[in-house]
Parts: C-alpha cells; sequence; structure tokens
C-alpha cells in the first residue's frame, strides 16, 4: 500500500514537473505549422508578419489572412478573395498555395517592403505569384498592407462578331451513309528532331493541318533502341502542344523522355493523330507589344488582349524558337492564370533556357483557349 501511495505521489509530481518544462520551454511540435521554419511566429518583425500571412494563405485560412491585414478597411473579405484568385473561374479557381517564400526589400523604424511570392499549385503545374507587401508597425505588432489590384470596369457595349465557324454532323442511328462518317482530318509533322537535355531526351517539332476542316490533334514518339531496335519508350504530348487546329494552322509540341540518353537512342518513331471536331475562330487573341529579349535573361514578352465579349477562362501561350536556318530550337510555354476579360490586356512572359538562347534568331507566338468547357485553339 505504502509502495502504491509513493508511486502515485511519484507520478503526479513528474506531471507537474513535465507541465512546468512544457509552459517554460515549450516545442516546436506544440505550435502551429508554417512556412520555411515550420511555425507560425509573432508577428513581432515585418517578415514574420509577411510569413505568418503566407502561411495562412497555403493553410486556405482566407478571413484569418484578411484579418491580418492593416489596411482591410479598404475592401472586404470576398475582394481579397477575388484579387488573390479572380472573379471569373480560371486555373487558380480550383488550385491551393503549395508554398511561399519572403524576401525583405527595405525597412525603417516604422515601415517596411518584403516581397511575398506563392507557388500556386494547379492542374498544370505551379503558378508562381509576387506581391511586393508594405509592412506597418502597429503597437509591438506588424501587420502586412495588401495591394489589391483594381481592375478595369468595362462600360456596357455591343461587339460585332464575324467570324469562321465548323459544325460537324455525325451519322446517326437511323442514318447509312454507306457505314462511314466524315473523314478525319489530315495532319502532318513539319518538323522534328531530338535534342539532349540534362534531364534527358526531347522531342521538338511542328505539326500542321493541312486540311479544310478543323482536327483535335496529339502527337506520340517510340524511342528505339540502337543496340537491338527494341522500343525503349513511349511518351506523348501533353500541355507543349495546342491541341485544336484550325484549317492551316500549325502548332509546336514537345514531347519529354526523363532519364534518357540520345546516344542510346538509334531511331525515333512518330505518330500523329487527329479528330474532327467543331470549332469556331473566335476567340481572337491579339498579341501586342511582343518583344524578344536576348541572353542572359532571354525570354519572349508582350500582352494578351480578348478581342472578343465572351470571358477566356484559361489562355496558353506557346512560344517556338527558330536558329538562322529556320530549325526549331525550344518550345516553350506559359498558362495565364487569370480569367481573360474582353478589351483588358494581361502580360505574358516566357523564359528561354540561357544554353539555347544565343541560338535563337527568331520565334512564333499562338495562344490557344478554353471558354466555358470548350477548348479553342
Amino acid at each position: 500500500m505504502n509502495k502504491g501511495r509513493f508511486l502515485a505521489v511519484l507520478l503526479g509530481g513528474a506531471t507537474v514537473l513535465l507541465i512546468a518544462v512544457g509552459t517554460l520551454w515549450p516545442s516546436k511540435s506544440a505550435a502551429v505549422y508554417a512556412g520555411t521554419e515550420g511555425f507560425l511566429q509573432s508577428a513581432s518583425t515585418p517578415e514574420a508578419a509577411v510569413r505568418n500571412l503566407g502561411e495562412e494563405l497555403r493553410q486556405g485560412a482566407w478571413q484569418k489572412a484578411y484579418d491580418s491585414l492593416a489596411n482591410k478597411a479598404q475592401f472586404s473579405e470576398q475582394q481579397f478573395l477575388y484579387d488573390l484568385m479572380g472573379f471569373y473561374p480560371n486555373l487558380r479557381t480550383y488550385a491551393t498555395v503549395d508554398k511561399y517564400d519572403i524576401r525583405p526589400l527595405r525597412a525603417s523604424s516604422s515601415d517596411a517592403e518584403v516581397q511575398l511570392k506563392l507557388y500556386w499549385s494547379t492542374v498544370v503545374g505551379d503558378s508562381p505569384s509576387t506581391r511586393d507587401l508594405r509592412v506597418v508597425q502597429n503597437g509591438d505588432m506588424w501587420q502586412p498592407v495588401w495591394p489589391i489590384e483594381k481592375q478595369p470596369v468595362l462600360p456596357p457595349q455591343v461587339i460585332p462578331v464575324n467570324y469562321l465557324r465548323w459544325d460537324v454532323i455525325y451519322r446517326g442511328a437511323g442514318d447509312d451513309w454507306a457505314a462511314q462518317d466524315v473523314e478525319t482530318p489530315h495532319v502532318r509533322i513539319v518538323d522534328m528532331h531530338p535534342v539532349e537535355r540534362a534531364d534527358g531526351v526531347v522531342i521538338l517539332g511542328e505539326l500542321l493541318n493541312e486540311d479544310v476542316v478543323p482536327a483535335a490533334v496529339a502527337v506520340n514518339a517510340t524511342l528505339i533502341s540502337k543496340k537491338d531496335q527494341s522500343p525503349i519508350a513511349t511518351e506523348g504530348s501533353f500541355d507543349k502542344i495546342s491541341h485544336l487546329l484550325l484549317p492551316k494552322q500549325v502548332t509546336p509540341f514537345l514531347i519529354t523522355f526523363p532519364n534518357v540518353s540520345l546516344g542510346d537512342v538509334g531511331s525515333i518513331r512518330m505518330t500523329p493523330f487527329s479528330n474532327l471536331i467543331s470549332a469556331s475562330a473566335d476567340p481572337v487573341i491579339e498579341i501586342e507589344d511582343e518583344h524578344l529579349s536576348p541572353a542572359p535573361d532571354a525570354s519572349v514578352s508582350g500582352q494578351l488582349t480578348n478581342q472578343s465579349g465572351q470571358i477566356v477562362n484559361v489562355a496558353h501561350v506557346l512560344g517556338t524558337f527558330y536558329d538562322k536556318s529556320g530549325n526549331v530550337v525550344w518550345v516553350a510555354d506559359q498558362y495565364i492564370d487569370r480569367a481573360l476579360l474582353p478589351q483588358t490586356p494581361v502580360p505574358f512572359d516566357i523564359r528561354i533556357p540561357e544554353d539555347l538562347a544565343r541560338k535563337v534568331s527568331t520565334e512564333r507566338t499562338v495562344v490557344a483557349t478554353y471558354v466555358s468547357g470548350v477548348a479553342r485553339g
């Protein structure tokens, strides 16, 4: 009995001691997870305030993020969300913040400027966005000032449209057209060559719709072994291609074979695919102020302007880069993660690998669009 009482007293004393230790020296496992450091911090510095904001956005804690802003009285929480993810459906509508970086830019005793870079995880990969935040001191804590971006308000207007449209009528169950549907469009690979990169083999090229009807297209490539003529791997073009081609249109394509050496490849078997599809030449996306910047920060940049009267939910910009002989040097792309509103310019910037940029002489840019459940080239 005495031993039992002694054990109970010992356990009770140990519990009190552990509670005291946990209170005086709390472990990081008891804190809230956050960002690079892994835990939310007291907003006692400008960097900590912005780091906490980044973590709240990463967690999807929109109200907490909104409540932490110094200038929240200037806009509603809903306007804050529209500024982050857009009012109309787009790539960010179902995206989440995967990670974030912060970088101090300047500081004084009463305010500072800190850059917050958010990496949105979308269905087509990471989509980074950067905001330079002013951070102000409020008592013993710091609060970010959110630089909300005002969207232009377009006046009510009528936009006339005059564009080509192709509709497809297929043979129905009760029809007999000699059991023959409309023929698939004729497409042809007009350029193709492999390039070896650090992460594997890349197949570059261009595909032409040489028919008079629109086509939904794709390209597969199979690498054949030099040693025994057996297939090494087969890959297809997924996002580095415009999948809808109107008559006589050309799209670039890029197919990647990770962890493959070009020295092991004896030949390449290319297979283009096409299907007839209903399509129209609207919406018209105009590329303005296009500029090719040389190495070392090589890129092609410009603005996209939606000339139609409908909302373009996703725009995919594809850049094809050529050498002096007209051969394809590289194919790069950028998805615009905001909806394109009518008559509202949106910037784009496609980066070119520095080692290839010095070979680039000319470039061509095309835009594929996705509107209300319909993909359009």
